[in-house]
C-alpha cells in the first residue's frame, strides 16, 4: 500500500521526509484526531487535500477532527483555516471570560450558530450531496461510550453533533444529540481507526495532532464523585482516557510499522496546546499540515 521514496536533501528548507504513495480504493479512509487548536494542522492538510482534489470513499473526524472535517466534506477550501485562525484574531473566542460568563472555555454560540449561519456560511446542500461517507465521534454520558454518527440532511442535527463532539470534559457544559447527553468524542475514541477497520476501512490515512513518540503522562488522580455524579461511566471513561489514547498510539505505530497504515503527523516540537491564540504559532503549525501532505503522492 505505502512505497516508501528517497528523502528530501539536507539543503532543502521543507521538512524532512520520506515520499510515500497511498492508493485510493474502496477500502480507503481517512481518521482525523482532535486536539482543541492543534487542529489547525489538520487544517493544512485537509486544504492540501481539496486542492489536489483527493477524496476519501470514509472520513471519520473526532472533536476538531470533525469541526474541520465537515469543511473538507463540504469541499469549502480554507473556511476550517479561516475559522480557526483569521476569526480567532478577530474575535477571541477562547478563554475563562468565557468559562466564567457561560461555563463555556469557548463561545459556542459564536462558533456553533454565528460562524456557520452568517459569518462564514456553511455549505451544507453541498455536503448533504457528497456522496462519500462521513462520522463524527461523541461520548456518551450515560454509557461511557462512543457513539457514530452520520447526518447530511439536518442542519440542526449535523450543528448538535459537531458540538457534542467538540464540547470538552469539565470546561465545556453537556451537549445533547437526539435529547441523549454527549460529551467530546475524544474521552472514548480519540483515535477512531478500529472503527473504520470495523466498517471495512482497512486501508487508512490517519492525521494526528501530536508529535511522533508522544505518550500521555498517566495521573493518578481520579474524578471526584461530585463530578458528573450523574453519569458514573463518563467519569470512568474520563479516567481512563490517558491510557486508551496511549493504546490508540500504540496501535497507530504498530499499524504504520507495519505499512498498514499511513500517518501524518507533526515533526516539529509542537508549541501549539489546545487552547492557543498565537496567531504565528497557528500558521506555522498549518503551513507545516499543509507541506507534510504535499509529500504523499495519491493514486
Amino acid at each position: 500500500m505505502l512505497e516508501k521514496r528517497k528523502p528530501m536533501s539536507e539543503n532543502s528548507e521543507k521538512i524532512e521526509t520520506q515520499r510515500e504513495t497511498f492508493q485510493i480504493t474502496e477500502e480507503a479512509g481517512l481518521v482525523l484526531e482532535g486536539g482543541g487548536m492543534r487542529g489547525v494542522f489538520t487544517c493544512g492538510v485537509l486544504d492540501n487535500f481539496m486542492d489536489r482534489g483527493i477524496r476519501f470513499p470514509y472520513t471519520i473526524g473526532v472533536s476538531a477532527g470533525a469541526c474541520n472535517g465537515l469543511s473538507y466534506m463540504s469541499k469549502q477550501r480554507g473556511r476550517a483555516k479561516y475559522s480557526n485562525i483569521d476569526l480567532l484574531q478577530q474575535y477571541n473566542y477562547i478563554g475563562l471570560k468565557y468559562l466564567l460568563k457561560k461555563r463555556n472555555i469557548m463561545d459556542f454560540d459564536l462558533l456553533f450558530h454565528t460562524f456557520p449561519n452568517k459569518i462564514i456560511p456553511y455549505d451544507y446542500e453541498g455536503y448533504a450531496h457528497c456522496p462519500e461517507r462521513y462520522e463524527m465521534v461523541t461520548t456518551s454520558c450515560e454509557t461511557g461510550e462512543a457513539c457514530y454518527y452520520e447526518e447530511k440532511q439536518s442542519p440542526k442535527r449535523i450543528i448538535d453533533i459537531v458540538k457534542a463532539s467538540s464540547s470538552l470534559p469539565f470546561v465545556c457544559p453537556i451537549a445533547y444529540v437526539d435529547g441523549k447527553p454527549m460529551l467530546d468524542g475524544g474521552i472514548a475514541d480519540s483515535i477512531p481507526l478500529l472503527r473504520a477497520r470495523s466498517l471495512g476501512y482497512t486501508k487508512n490515512v490517519v492525521v494526528l495532532t501530536r508529535n511522533p513518540g508522544y505518550r500521555k503522562t498517566i495521573k493518578g488522580t481520579k474524578v471526584p464523585p461530585f463530578i458528573y455524579k450523574q453519569y458514573p461511566r463518563l467519569r470512568e471513561a474520563i479516567n481512563r482516557r490517558s491510557h486508551l489514547y496511549n493504546e490508540q498510539l500504540e496501535l497507530v505505530e504498530r499499524l504504520e510499522a507495519a505499512g498498514e497504515v499511513l500517518v501524518i503527523r507533526p515533526q516539529k516540537p509542537l508549541e501549539v496546546d489546545r487552547i492557543e491564540k498565537d496567531i504565528d504559532k497557528l500558521l506555522a503549525l498549518y503551513n507545516e499540515g499543509y507541506q507534510l501532505a504535499s509529500q504523499i503522492d495519491f493514486i
